[in-house]
């Protein structure tokens, strides 16, 4: 008797395995296995199985936190908007590749911190007007540290060329400073900054706005090489 040859043994063998798989009852084929969520028990207590459909639920947050997300969100506002002169303003490509960047990555956290506020059931301040209105008070458009005063956005938007550079530049580290004072104020706030994507959120804006101020300030330094910023 000739022996098969092997591509005949490989179909044989391959329909053997599909036979054995397909002939397999509902109850012979292994379920997944269903997730198990555990409660940690108090120390020294057991930990306990809770259902399946449990669902976790997130912790209020502190007034602290809603207010600095409410107020940051302002506070970015403004950025975005001084960075929207900057096309008509000036030719500067460092300060435009600044100011495009600073406009992205402030866009981006309004976005996150307006998710933030409503998954926790908070809603967003209101953005204070540019122009302080009949029966408000100067100080009132000014309840955050670093935002530029109504005088300061209008000098800025009026300024040509290498007067709107310098302008930019100072007004932006000041706006970038008062954001630091705000994440130094959250985390100085009894029961803030517990909530981890605010904590890491609000270390992040730190570290970046302090690495952009170094940068606008050399920028500044070659702009007014003989003046004391």
């Amino acid at each position: 008797m000739r022996p098969l040859p092997r591509l005949a043994i490989r179909r044989i063998t391959l329909f053997a395995a599909l036979y054995g798989l397909s002939s397999l009852s509902p109850c012979q084929q292994t379920a997944p296995p269903r997730p198990v969520v555990v409660q940690p028990g108090v120390p020294g207590a057991p930990t306990k199985k809770l259902p399946a459909s449990t669902h976790a639920v997130l912790v209020p947050p502190a007034p602290a936190e809603v207010a600095f997300m409410q107020g940051m969100i302002v506070h970015h506002a403004q950025a975005v908007e001084m960075t929207a002169m900057i096309p008509t303003h000036t030719q500067n490509r460092e300060l435009r590749a600044l100011g495009a960047r600073i406009s992205r990555s402030q866009a981006d956290e309004i976005q996150f911190m307006k998710r933030w506020l409503a998954a926790r059931g908070e809603f967003p301040a209101k953005p204070m007007p540019v122009m302080p209105g009949p029966g408000m008070s100067h100080d009132m458009t000014q309840r955050m540290p670093g935002m530029l005063t109504p005088e300061q956005m209008r000098a800025l938007r009026d300024a040509p060329d290498a007067e709107f550079d310098r302008l930019f530049l100072k007004g932006m580290i000041q706006h970038h400073q008062g954001a630091l004072t705000m994440v130094k104020d959250l985390f100085d706030s009894a029961g803030a900054g517990q909530d981890a994507e605010l904590f890491d959120f609000a270390t992040d804006a730190d570290n970046a706005q302090r690495a952009e101020i170094q940068i606008m300030e050399k920028m500044l330094a070659k702009l007014m090489p003989e003046e004391k910023q």
